[in-house]
């Protein structure tokens, strides 16, 4: 089984709506016994929060539900999963300071949108938290683009 961590800033917005979409496309193509996926933040702000009102009701109008509950990065994590997202640069950057991977392992973080077929140069998903719901139709589209190609990659 391959486990899967998808990380942001605080674990309410992003991340768990590209947790819920992964989940969702890889049982969609009969997979989801493939895969142990989970999310978490950088900060530690929002732990215990359910997800953004405004995640979950872009979720909801594309059929999901976010079951999750918001919590930190811990540096467990970095051993107990095989591949982690990052939603943005800065993001990752926190991850590989946090971390203490050696180089050779640092290729198990990556940024999420390097699987997005339409990012060209732009490889963060932007944190929509202080616009409106667009901003997360917005990262909806682009999380289930990058989520597609991720779950064929895998």
């Amino acid at each position: 089984m391959k486990k899967i961590l998808f990380v942001c800033l605080g674990n309410i917005c992003r991340s768990p709506l590209a947790e819920g979409v992964f989940v969702h496309l890889a049982r969609q193509a009969g997979r989801g016994d493939e895969f142990e996926v989970d999310s978490c933040g950088t900060g530690s702000w929002h732990v215990g929060e359910h997800p953004d009102p405004r995640s979950q009701a872009v979720a909801r109008k594309h059929g999901m539900i976010l079951n999750h509950r918001a919590r930190d990065m811990q540096r467990s994590d970095f051993e107990n999963f095989d591949l982690i997202i990052a939603m943005d640069r800065q993001n990752k950057s926190d991850l590989l300071s946090f971390s203490n991977l050696k180089p050779e392992e640092g290729t198990k973080v990556k940024l999420l949108r390097e699987y997005d077929p339409e990012a060209d140069s732009d490889l963060d998903v932007p944190d929509p938290y202080y616009g409106g719901v667009d901003g997360f139709e917005e990262v909806y589209q682009m999380v289930e683009r990058a989520g597609k190609r991720l779950l064929e990659s895998l």
